[in-house]
Order: structure tokens, then sequence, then C-alpha cells
């Protein structure tokens, strides 16, 4: 059960990241280099959605698959806003084997799209405004998921990272990636609910 909700949100994620690529940041960050929380500076709003942003990008492919299978992609193409955390195709790569490829079974649907709506927030955060929620309040900040539950959000020198229900850490590479209905934000590892 654990390795389906991780291949899951996994998925979910993928989708979420593939919408981000589509639109390239000033100054993006590698995989391997946190994005600094002071250099997170916004882009003018783009003209594809979340969705079609991730089909653009080769970084989120698993992604786009993920949402595919768990019947989101209407929901995602829709005016929102949303804010996706958007697991790469490494962070989904780095899941144990079988596990992208059990969740986007049809029989695993609902348990993907809890996976997938775990890495979305209502509305349009970007990385200034919640690296700012979190320094109002010692460093940290949550936010809820449209799947229900929380995420925590922690700023620590210029290192912006995300904790799931399960304890795991996600670390924001490539922030405000500007959509016409929402922002994405690229991470390097795919959070999972309770």
């Amino acid at each position: 059960m654990k390795t389906s909700s991780i291949a899951l949100i996994a998925a979910a994620s993928l989708g979420l990241a593939t919408a981000a690529c589509s639109q390239e940041p000033a100054e993006p960050a590698t995989p391997a280099e946190p994005m600094a929380a002071d250099a997170m500076a916004a882009e003018p709003a783009a003209s594809t959605n979340i969705v079609q942003a991730a089909q653009a990008s080769p970084d989120f492919s698993t992604l786009v698959t993920a949402v595919q299978a768990a019947g989101l992609v209407e929901t995602l193409s829709g005016p929102g806003p949303f804010t996706v955390f958007a697991p790469t195709n490494a962070a989904f790569d780095a899941l144990p084997a079988g596990t992208v490829e059990n969740l986007t079974q049809p029989a695993q649907q609902e348990q993907l799209q809890g996976i997938l709506t775990y890495h979305v927030v209502q509305g349009n955060l970007m990385a200034a405004d919640i690296v700012a929620q979190a320094q109002a309040n010692g460093g940290s900040t949550t936010v809820t998921t449209v799947q229900g539950e929380d995420l925590t959000v922690n700023v620590s020198g210029s290192t912006v990272t995300i904790t799931d229900a399960a304890g795991g850490t996600a670390t924001v590479t490539t922030p405000d990636l500007a959509q016409s209905n929402g922002v994405i934000h690229g991470i390097d590892a795919v959070l999972m609910p309770e």
C-alpha cells in the first residue's frame, strides 16, 4: 500500500512538474543545486496551462503519465489557480522499482489521485510569498493541499524544503514557473500523504 501511494504521488507530481518546465525561469537551478530563497523571482504569467507546460518538458514526462492515468488532466488544465510542487523524472526514478508502473494501473487510480493532489495547493503561491510566510513563523509554515493534508515548508538559509506527512523531504530546485492557471515549483522528490 505504501509503495502504491509513493508511486501515485510520484506520478501526480510528474504531471505537475512537466507543466512547470515549459517556461524557463530566469536562472534555473540544477537538480543538485537548490534554488536560493532570495533568488526566487516571479516570471510573468505564461500562455500555457500547468498540464501543457508539463507536457512540453522532457523533465516531467513521468508526471504527465501519472496525471493522465489519474484522470486529472482536465482538472489541472482548468482555471485554478493552482500551485503545483512538481517532482522531476529523477524524483520518480528514485522511488522503488515498479512503483510508478503499479500506480498508473486503472485499479490504482484513486490512490494515484490522492498522491498527485497532495502536490497541489489551491491558489497562486509564488516562492517569495511562501518564503515570507515561513520566515514570519520562525522558518517554517504549513500549506493545505487539494488532497486535504498539510505540507510543511521550511526555509534554512537559501534552501527551501517541503516535508510531507511521512517525514520525507523535497527541495525546491526550480521555483516560480508561472503558467496561465497557476505556478509550478520543481522539486527533487515525490511527496507522500499519510
